[in-house]
């Protein structure tokens, strides 16, 4: 298993739930996929660097997770799709 941050920004107009299930599904598939959670910061709402899809603002998640990296490809497809998030970056750590 290698270690990995994920960094997620999320629609800035999600409520507190719809939010709270956005994060709730990328852990689950973290951990569908046989990797584990170790820690997760909500960093809240910040201003973006640029326009996304026409909004300014998103909420920020960081979550330091460990994978195999066989699995990141399967992962990648499902943020990719995954309606309620903007942008997300998946980071190896030595």
């Amino acid at each position: 298993m290698r270690k990995y941050e994920v960094v997620c920004i999320f629609h800035p107009d999600l409520d507190e739930d719809a939010f709270t299930a956005a994060t709730a599904k990328v852990r689950d598939w973290i951990t569908g996929a046989g990797g584990t959670v170790e820690k997760v910061e909500v960093w809240g709402r910040r201003r973006l660097a640029y326009t996304i899809h026409k909004k300014n603002e998103g909420q920020y998640v960081l979550m330091n997770v460990s994978l195999e990296p066989t699995t990141l490809a399967s992962l990648n497809q499902n943020m990719r799709f995954h309606e309620p998030l903007l942008r997300f970056m998946i980071t190896a750590i030595d």
